[in-house]
């Protein structure tokens, strides 16, 4: 079968993958569409240490071809989109309803692929960028037959880190004003996330003009140049005086951790989405957490997959949550490099591979 596997020296599309079948409380799913996210483009340039040969991808949708011994929730012939969370469902932090922070799960890459006599780890539990994978049946999250495929796929990281991080970590509220800094496709979750919740002021920072139109699209009230601002930080102010209840750092860029620090208002909370280096460091003004302000990491949206993605999926189906407008492109598998150039150079949303 066909995928997209790393070696440790450069992404290729192979035709020879194989796959086991699926054993007790796994999935095997057969994929139909995977969204190219930047922590895909992270594992090959090295941001994210991953060990190889792997096989990429990690956001997808596709329909069941068989399950292993006790899945009941789902059937071959379902349509299901994958989530990253092999989490066990029985530890301390599973138990507490935080299947992200799963001690059983995180840092333990199987490897369920074959490639001539060498096996191959998944990348994120998941690995969507195959045509069939196999998962953790937790993380095969049921969905109506009638959602697009290409739009499905999205659900499991894209919108699940963007939303949720809105909804489940920052808990934004009616009425209160939100700071974005970078409006790809996590950032463009996190617009509509606080459309969603509710906020009043929602400003959107990129340093790509381009993306003002997807911004407010997507749920900005304001967009801010950053490439024409010698200060972006007085920019957003001239909208919020006394600064921004919310601000979520989008890119993984350690300068603009610090602006989203110096962009709250007292009371508020910075949330840090974007992927630096593992070993980069940020740093803040002490004194100005003393107005009871917060810094808060978020691990993919603070979800519970299950429970959110059939939350998202009814909300598109109301026409309140964009899916289909986030997806600039699709592309056949075999393109896979021309979706990676796509997407380092900011030029979409969203690119997703079709098999």
């Amino acid at each position: 079968m066909r995928g997209v596997i790393f070696d440790g020296q450069a992404p290729q599309v192979v035709t020879d993958l194989e796959v086991r079948a699926p054993g007790p409380g796994e999935v095997l799913v057969a994929l139909r569409a995977a969204g190219l996210c930047h922590s895909d483009v992270s594992v090959v340039d090295g941001t994210i240490p991953f060990p190889v040969p792997v096989v990429l991808g990690h956001e997808g949708a596709g329909v069941v071809a068989a399950v292993g011994d006790g899945v009941s929730h789902v059937a071959p012939g379902d349509h299901v989109a994958l989530s990253t969370l092999a989490n066990c469902g029985t530890c301390a932090e599973c138990d507490r309803g935080r299947p992200t922070m799963c001690r059983q799960a995180i840092g333990r890459p199987g490897r369920p692929f074959r490639r001539g006599g060498t096996r191959l780890f998944n990348f994120a539990a998941n690995s969507a960028f195959a045509e069939r994978t196999v998962v953790s049946a937790v993380q095969a999250v049921k969905i109506p037959a009638d959602l697009p495929m290409a739009s499905a796929a999205l659900l499991g990281c894209g919108v699940l880190t963007g939303v949720g991080a809105v909804l489940n970590r920052a808990r934004v509220g009616h009425g209160e004003s939100v700071v974005v800094l970078g409006a790809g496709g996590i950032g463009l979750n996190v617009l509509q996330g606080a459309r969603i919740a509710g906020a009043t002021t929602i400003v959107a920072v990129d340093a790509n003009p381009a993306k003002e139109a997807a911004a407010r699209r997507f749920g900005a009230t304001h967009f801010v140049d950053a490439s024409a601002e010698p200060d972006t930080v007085a920019a957003v102010r001239a909208v919020l005086p006394t600064g921004a209840d919310h601000a979520f750092e989008c890119v993984g860029d350690v300068r603009l951790i610090r602006q989203a620090v110096d962009l709250l208002d007292r009371h508020g909370q910075a949330v840090l989405l974007g992927v630096p280096p593992a070993d980069a460091e940020a740093s803040f003004l002490v004194s100005s957490m003393y107005l009871d302000k917060a810094i808060l990491g978020c691990r993919y949206g603070s979800s519970r997959p299950q429970h959110d993605i059939a939350r998202y999926a009814a909300l598109y189906r109301a026409g309140r949550l964009l899916l289909d407008e986030l997806v600039t492109r699709t592309y056949p598998v075999e393109d896979f490099a021309a979706a990676a150039a796509d997407a380092k150079a900011g030029r979409v949303a969203r690119g997703v591979l079709l098999f």
